[in-house]
């Protein structure tokens, strides 16, 4: 079945909030710049009045950076608790959850706390599903400090952890009460960490916006630089993908897959590394090089449009290098949590702006593909 629906408009003034609306909730992401300078009003009007018993859940470095602009909009009888999180992907699993959870209830938390994700995308995850399980279920609201994290995994319900087996495979779907995205937190962002999550937004052009991939090639140099004005309407455009997705297929029954584009083989390739040589959207770019391989192969793009593609890929690198056996990392995907049935789902780009989902991939054509990745990545 193949998705060709109609681009998104970014165009003209930023839109300050975002609505996602699914069965299961309704809530807004709200970007922009200084939005901790006004956090604690925030929170009273989407809490409707003064917030609860409030946890934050973040990093040491995150909190070393920025916990004195968190904290100025707090009165001083109503200032969050502070539970810290280690960083890094290979800290995303239910050990780390449970301990947050223990240290929730030794705090008093109730069914009635609220809790801060204040950080990245596993702070984000690991927040959500927290807060999914904790009491059967309580509130948070996402606070996403890099690019990766407010353009993608802080929108949209998805919460969980990792196991040895795969990423992810253990969570829930549990909505935020909203999301507040707030551009300044990216000023410290380290550069890799900027361009990593710059990949989320070329997906969200090549599967959905060919505005938006349009807007990325024409502004490379300023969104690289991490002008606010560029970053805050790539920021909103990939935001405005996401929103439109879930809005449509909250539960990832058809439509949802499609944000899945270059994740099978980047999945395999963040396990098969240990989650410790790349980040997430470098490891989404090769998988993405990989994926792209198997639309032109297939016939679903030209050799044109497969250029065009890998080369913005490329573009906002350099991604870095990494070694693995390629039929290793065609026998990880198994491994994938988007399978039906036992069946491999595997997102193909038809075009910029255009996708298919195929339950048809072989291993021998996914073997190829990730052997040419691997061969690009050789000749870089």
């Amino acid at each position: 079945m193949e998705y060709q629906l109609p681009a998104l408009r970014y165009h003209g003034p930023i839109v300050p909030s975002i609505r996602v609306t699914t069965p299961q909730a309704t809530y807004d992401v709200t970007i922009g710049p200084g939005l901790l300078r006004t956090l604690y009003p925030r929170l009273r009007k989407i809490t409707a009045g003064k917030p609860p018993s409030t946890y934050v859940i973040t990093s040491p470095e995150v909190w070393a950076l920025w916990h004195k602009r968190f904290l100025n909009s707090f009165p001083a009888a109503a200032r969050p608790t502070t539970l810290f999180l280690p960083s890094g992907e290979r800290h995303k699993r239910l050990a780390t959850v449970e301990s947050l959870a223990q240290q929730l209830a030794l705090a008093g938390a109730d069914r009635d706390s609220l809790l801060l994700a204040f950080g990245g995308g596993v702070i984000g995850d690991m927040t959500g599903f927290l807060a999914a399980i904790y009491m059967r279920g309580i509130r948070y609201v996402g606070i996403p400090t890099t690019l990766l994290a407010q353009v993608d995994s802080s929108l949209g319900g998805k919460t969980g952890v990792n196991l040895l087996a795969g990423k992810n495979l253990i969570g829930a779907f549990h909505h935020p009460l909203a999301v507040l995205t707030d551009i300044d937190l990216l000023s410290t962002l380290p550069a890799a960490e900027l361009r990593s999550g710059l990949q989320e937004s070329i997906k969200a052009g090549i599967i959905y916006d060919a505005k938006l991939f349009r807007y990325l090639e024409q502004n490379d140099q300023s969104i690289l630089e991490a002008n606010p004005a560029t970053l805050t309407r790539v920021v909103t455009a990939s935001v405005k993908v996401k929103a439109d997705v879930v809005s449509k297929d909250e539960k990832e029954s058809g439509l949802r897959m499609i944000l899945n584009f270059g994740h099978t083989i980047g999945h395999a390739i963040e396990a098969a590394t240990h989650y410790r040589k790349l980040l997430h959207g470098e490891a989404v770019a090769w998988g993405s090089i990989a994926a792209l391989h198997v639309s032109l192969n297939r016939g679903c793009i030209t050799h044109e449009e497969f250029a065009r593609m890998a080369n913005l890929i490329l573009r906002y690198g350099p991604i870095p290098p990494f070694k693995a056996d390629p039929a290793k990392l065609v026998a990880l995907t198994y491994g994938d949590k988007k399978k039906r049935s036992g069946r491999r789902a595997f997102v193909l780009t038809t075009g910029i702006g255009t996708t298919e989902i195929a339950y048809d991939v072989t291993d021998p054509e996914l073997l190829t593909a990730t052997q040419a990745m691997l061969k690009t990545m050789q000749q870089m």
